[in-house]
């Protein structure tokens, strides 16, 4: 028995020994994708997070290179960050420091194995390493184009080789938009999801390609899967290291419900003759409300840097003059309450053909609403009144 175990024993580490190199190779290398599920604790939470980890046995380091790291406490954050002027940068983490988040917040971490050669491993750690400098971390952040994940879907055949190639990602039965996604992704936050529609335009309804939805780290992630390199697989089967927990439920549609109120209370204070007050105090409401949401549409389109707010037709009916009408005579608008109208049915007319699509649900009881504050505007302007006899 102990013969046996005497020539045992080096041969088991003779097989623990090359699993090891063939893992880190001769570089003393072993680089992973770490893909990290949604959170729900803040807004940038719900797309999920992605980042590399570099294990050098040689340095005995465990190290995560992070692109999602901005600073909160700068000062004017809150303008820079409204302005789409906030930097985010690389930043260099201990892997239990990253992983320590992740536990706490109970999000879920996969991680994907890179089968590459140590050439290409050290190209990759010597670039990340470059690009943590402080004279390289800093990018300016961008929602859908320049985020922690599309740095590193553009870093990989950068460093790697031109011959990289992505599996496919976007399923055949379906065309998705970045709308589509925000819309989905956003299903447990719905006040968030109401706000995005109105402040994003028309450039995120165009349809994805495989490369554009990268931009979400999961879909990085199953692009990586299927990756070849001179036809080779580039990366293992992803491995869940943290479970998270469950999923957020789908909670009530408060937004709906709150639109389909205010515009049952408007057409029957306007509908109803007792009521005349409830509807003038509606219409009055609206046409503010809307008024200042349309300024703040212009705001974002042209005041800030978020590329995603640019041509936003939503404009058409959020009309910043609105808060204008709100307090003047609108008996005496005609003219404006047929513009008004027309821009409706416009808006209307772009979510059918797919040029600037509608939150459907939530949008519909406003348009509606609108369109008949626009009616009884236009009807009491052609109202003549009754001479004394």
């Amino acid at each position: 028995m102990l013969r046996k175990l005497f020539f045992f024993l080096p041969a088991l580490l003779l097989c623990s020994a090359l699993l090891g190199a063939s893992e880190h190779g001769n570089s003393g290398l072993r680089i992973s994708l770490l893909t990290c599920g949604p959170g729900y604790d803040a807004i940038y939470e719900v797309f999920g997070h992605t980042a590399v980890r570099i294990i050098d046995s040689e340095r005995h380091t465990d190290h995560v290179y992070n692109y999602g790291t901005f600073d909160g406490f700068q000062k004017n954050f809150e303008l820079k960050f409204m302005r789409g002027q906030v930097m985010y940068y690389l930043t260099v983490q201990e892997f239990n420091e990253f992983m320590d988040e992740y536990v706490n917040a109970k999000r879920t971490v996969n991680e994907q194995l890179l089968l590459i050669n140590d050439d290409q491993k050290l190209n990759l750690a010597a670039f990340l390493d470059w690009n943590a400098l402080p004279s390289n971390k800093e990018y300016k952040y961008d929602f859908f184009y320049d985020n922690c994940s599309t740095r590193i879907r553009d870093l990989l055949p950068h460093t790697l080789d031109n011959k990289f190639v992505y599996g496919k990602t976007l399923p055949d039965v379906k065309h998705y938009t970045f709308r589509d996604i925000i819309n989905e992704r956003f299903y447990a936050t719905l006040w968030e999801r109401f706000g995005i529609n109105i402040l994003l335009g028309s450039r995120i309804d165009r349809v994805m390609s495989d490369k554009d939805i990268m931009f979400l780290p999961d879909y990085l992630m199953k692009g990586l899967a299927g990756a070849t390199l001179n036809g080779q697989p580039v990366a293992a089967k992803s491995e869940l290291i943290l479970p998270g927990g469950p999923a957020a439920p789908v909670p009530l549609n408060q937004p709906f419900i709150l639109t389909l109120c205010l515009c049952i209370l408007t057409i029957t204070g306007l509908s109803v003759k007792k009521l005349k007050l409830l509807g003038k105090i509606m219409s009055t409401t609206l046409l503010a409300v809307t008024g200042l949401l349309g300024c703040l549409i212009l705001v974002m389109w042209f005041g800030t840097s978020h590329g995603g707010c640019h041509d936003n037709f939503n404009l058409l009916w959020l009309l910043p003059t609105n808060l204008i009408i709100a307090f003047a005579n609108p008996k005496g608008n005609p003219r404006y309450a047929l513009i008004g109208l027309c821009f409706i049915l416009i808006t209307i007319l772009l979510h059918v053909f797919g040029i600037q699509q509608l939150l459907l649900l939530e949008f519909s009881p406003l348009l509606l609403a609108l369109a008949y504050i626009y009616g009884s505007i236009y009807r009491n302007s052609r109202i003549k009144p009754i001479a004394n006899a």
